[in-house]
């Protein structure tokens, strides 16, 4: 799959989010440093349409909270604001110029107890919905739905798939 620079990926989410019909559409890049990730969260918060939902996947440390706070920065959200919500499961920001919701699924116990924290409710609001560790709750989740899946390379650097429904 070719390799994308975070420029053509800026202007390929830009022309897909401009269309009255999304097409799924697959993109692969590479992040090669920390400010490659806040300049990724910077095009996503430019880009997304409210109500989107952001499925995050990936392995412990490869950076999905540092996206969403790199999201949530470029929302106008505090640095200091945005933490992973592991252990709350979920964190809502609504300082910024919109609402961000975050979901960390990882310690829950099946489908069931993630239905119990009124997902819709989020999905269908006018924010940006983040869920992390999303391959857990897939059933539960939008036809839809941006799919990011991150994969360390590096100390700093990641591969980088999204997938558009």
């Amino acid at each position: 799959m070719k390799q994308d620079s975070l420029d053509s990926v800026k202007q390929r989410l830009e022309a897909i989010f401009a269309q009255p019909e999304i097409t799924p559409t697959t993109l692969e890049f590479s992040l090669d440093s920390l400010g490659d990730t806040d300049a990724l969260g910077e095009i996503l918060e430019k880009t997304l349409p409210d109500g989107a939902v952001v499925a995050l996947e990936g392995t412990l440390g490869t950076g999905k909270t540092r996206l969403v706070q790199a999201v949530a920065r470029a929302a106008g959200i505090p640095d200091d604001t945005v933490t992973s919500p592991t252990f709350v499961l979920i964190q809502e920001y609504r300082q910024g110029r919109r609402p961000i919701y975050h979901f960390d699924v990882y310690r829950l116990r099946d489908e069931d107890e993630f239905l119990e924290l009124g997902p819709d409710e989020y999905f269908d609001g006018e924010g940006l919905t983040f869920v992390e560790w999303a391959d857990r709750v897939e059933n539960c989740l939008p036809k839809h739905r941006v799919e990011i899946h991150l994969e360390q390379t590096g100390a700093t650097s990641r591969n980088v798939v999204v997938r558009i429904q």
